[in-house]
């Protein structure tokens, strides 16, 4: 008898009830899959068709459960204008042993929590556990995701929010006061990012415009999670970062433009899960683009939570 696959959305995705901790604990454990083997990734597939469209892919195979996940993303940069989310999309999850497709989900959640696991994953060693002013540069998906994921993490009192686009200014301020925050508008970038313990950066991957940020005006001890391979961010203003981690080496180094040089890197998520990390002096920095390993995490998460339920 064919196996029907089950369809997901978003708000039945979110129904599910996952934790931030839990979040974190699933990524942890497929990125240590990773090391030892247990689980197998390609690096991400991408391409720009030059009019302001991201399209990307990510595939990877093993773990617990075992099941194969692809993910196909595009973020298009007009939907808003439509009536549309920004990031839109379809997970896979394959039985790994049978190729059977056993669900389909929608990937903005997905692709929103997973990301913001794995700041939550990197921050562990980066950031102060007692961190309490959160600041963001661009307000959309990723940053309600980080508030939400990072909120049941960290002591967190107040939220400064820097964004070109008012409505999701004014959503992020009233998630983070309806979570019991502090919320306040930066009228500019470096006062959003002056004297705040976590930054998160998250402008639109497509973001083609001049950078704009600089890390020297971060104080000693603050950590940021840059999740827009750090086109805001100056250059020269990088080195101030004393303890730089991405989430794999071996998919940094092969892109046309690292966002670091090679000896920059102390670590990736691989090692962190593995090793202690000797944080320096400075303020700390996780640039990444997303791997496939967060994907495969969340979605097979999912896919446990489903099976539960349905026997």
């Amino acid at each position: 008898m064919p196996f029907s696959p089950r369809v997901l959305n978003d708000e039945a995705l979110q129904g599910l009830g996952i934790t931030s901790a839990e979040v974190v604990a699933a990524i942890r454990a497929a990125v240590l899959a990773k090391a030892e083997g247990r689980l197998l990734n390609t690096p991400k597939s991408v391409i720009q068709p030059g009019d302001g469209r991201y399209m990307m892919t990510t595939l990877a195979t093993g773990g617990t459960p075992d099941v194969t996940v692809v993910k196909a993303v595009t973020v298009c940069p007009d939907n808003p204008g439509r009536g549309l989310p920004s990031i839109t999309g379809a997970i896979m999850v394959l039985d790994a042993q049978t190729g059977e497709c056993r669900a389909l989900l929608d990937a903005e959640w997905i692709t929103g929590v997973r990301t913001a696991g794995l700041s939550a994953l990197a921050a562990g060693p980066l950031a102060d556990p007692g961190a309490q002013v959160m600041s963001f540069v661009g307000c959309g998906v990723q940053a309600r995701s980080h508030l939400e994921i990072f909120a049941g993490l960290y002591p967190l009192k107040r939220i400064r929010a820097y964004g070109r686009g008012r409505e999701n200014l004014d959503q992020l301020c009233a998630m983070a006061r309806d979570m019991g925050l502090e919320a306040e508008a930066a009228t500019t970038p470096e006062a959003a990012i002056e004297d705040a313990d976590i930054v998160v950066t998250s402008l639109p991957i497509t973001y083609a415009g001049a950078p704009f940020l600089d890390a020297r005006r971060m104080k000693d001890g603050a950590f940021a999670t840059v999740t827009d391979a750090a086109k805001p961010w100056l250059p020269d203003g990088l080195d101030a970062f004393g303890t730089v981690v991405v989430d794999d080496r071996e998919q940094e180094l092969s892109m046309p433009q690292p966002m670091v040089p090679p000896e920059r890197i102390a670590a990736d998520l691989t090692d962190l899960v593995q090793r202690d990390l000797a944080v320096q002096p400075g303020p700390r920095a996780f640039l990444f683009r997303g791997i496939a390993v967060g994907d495969h995490a969340l979605a097979a998460r999912v896919w446990q939570s489903v099976s539960a339920e349905t026997g």
